[in-house]
């Protein structure tokens, strides 16, 4: 994404962009972004971006929408949402018409048209069906956050800011793992730090403050119980945290933290990982950067778990985390809680 972003503020814009993923954040971004580059003013641009949905139009209306021409610049913008949820009406023969005019469109775009076709996240075997096979060439993936920490970290140093460790661990497992998410929690965050750190770092009691995380009941406190195995405590911190981020947000919250907790503990009890450096763990354990400074905490829980307690703690997390997804029957979220720390530890 940084590629294309350089791209856009060189000039270099495509007449055609297909953003295919879930982060509408980004995608959003870079549509703002573009927006910028083509106008040089907001009136121009408001009068030459046309924001269309997918459920609402066929492929013959965006090729009409983007071959006409625009008012009083030199160049339009046409934005489609949900396009993979394009209108489906009309014979066998019209949609293939249709088709067939939209490649043609495709080798061929209007040079005074900008037409970006945002979908959410689509199967593999069905990118390769139309009409997702013409725009292979002008695909960009947006896909779901996979490391939020380095995400958050990123995205902080790109504002000037760095987080201290514990700040970056406290945020990423409070955070909900969206980039929407992420990015307006770390504007807040930096807004309300600024005026304290005129050294750009922010702070575990900047999170605490800001985010709302008890100094008491988080998620230190949660791993601390854990590889003491409490029991009793691990689930009085647990429904602490519920109480303060709302029942199911901080049950989804507790269950995706534990989940990487034991997904790294597993990584670490595969044989041969002796002979790895603590930097070449780190890295293999998902953690980079200032995160690495935890890689040695990890290191010593793999001790204290056997593999068949680390496996049952993965199973017990996986059905959880479908039952919060409406994927099995669910119970209250406290009973979950409860029932899932007993299988963990129990």
């Amino acid at each position: 994404m940084s590629d294309l972003k350089k791209q856009i503020a060189s000039g270099r814009i495509a007449p055609v962009y297909f953003f295919q993923g879930p982060e509408s954040w980004l995608k959003e971004e870079i549509e703002a972004q573009l927006k910028a580059a083509l106008f040089p003013s907001e009136n121009e641009a408001a009068l030459n971006t046309l924001v269309l949905y997918g459920p609402d139009l066929s492929l013959g209306e965006i090729i009409s929408a983007a071959s006409e021409y625009p008012m009083f610049t030199e160049k339009k913008l046409v934005i489609v949402r949900q396009f993979e949820k394009l209108k489906k009406g009309g014979s066998k023969e019209q949609l293939q018409n249709q088709e067939e005019s939209f490649a043609r469109y495709l080798s061929s775009p209007a040079p005074f048209a900008v037409l970006v076709l945002d979908a959410e996240e689509i199967e593999k075997k069905e990118l390769e069906k139309s009409p997702y096979k013409y725009l292979k060439p002008f695909r960009q993936e947006f896909p779901a956050i996979k490391h939020p920490d380095i995400f958050a970290s990123e995205r902080a140093r790109a504002a000037g800011w760095d987080f201290e460790p514990e700040a970056l661990k406290a945020f990423s497992g409070y955070i909900e793992p969206s980039s929407r998410q992420i990015c307006q929690e770390l504007e807040k965050l930096t807004l309300y730090a600024s005026d304290k750190r005129p050294d750009k770092r922010i702070t575990l009691d900047d999170v605490c403050d800001c985010v709302g995380i008890s100094r008491k009941y988080n998620v230190f406190e949660l791993e601390k119980a854990l590889v003491g195995k409490n029991l009793r405590l691990c689930s009085g911190i647990a429904l602490m945290i519920m109480d303060q981020e709302g029942q199911k947000d901080g049950l989804m919250n507790i269950v995706r933290y534990l989940t990487t907790f034991f997904i790294r503990i597993w990584k670490l009890q595969t044989p041969g990982l002796q002979q790895k450096t603590l930097q070449e763990t780190a890295a293999m354990l998902g953690m980079y950067g200032r995160q690495e400074f935890f890689a040695k905490n990890y290191i010593g829980y793999a001790k204290l778990f056997s593999s068949i307690e680390t496996e049952r703690a993965i199973l017990a997390l996986r059905e959880a985390d479908a039952a919060l997804k409406g994927l099995a029957t669910a119970t209250d979220e406290k009973f979950t809680l409860l029932r899932l720390m007993q299988k963990i530890l129990g």
